[in-house]
């Protein structure tokens, strides 16, 4: 089973690199970042494909931090 702190890792190291940002932590808000719905979509497609499971779209794009992004990856990692 993946760790909390990996999911997270896999989505700050995305969310970096496509928005060309670093020092991004589990704080960092969605709304803070230039994110369309285009990279939501990628980043959703990097995490099923790392973590092999179907993460809902519109209830992903509810999240507002990056925490709370893994909060949710880990919720249906877990089932």
């Amino acid at each position: 089973m993946e760790e909390r702190a990996e999911v997270l890792a896999a989505i700050i190291k995305k969310v970096e690199a496509m928005m060309n940002e670093s020092g991004l932590t589990e704080d960092t808000a969605y709304a803070d970042l230039p994110m369309k719905s285009v990279n939501f979509s990628a980043l959703i497609n990097v995490l099923e494909d790392e973590f092999d499971v179907e993460i809902n779209y519109m209830e992903f794009k509810k999240t507002a931090t990056l925490g709370e992004s893994a909060d949710f990856v880990m919720e249906v990692i877990e089932g």
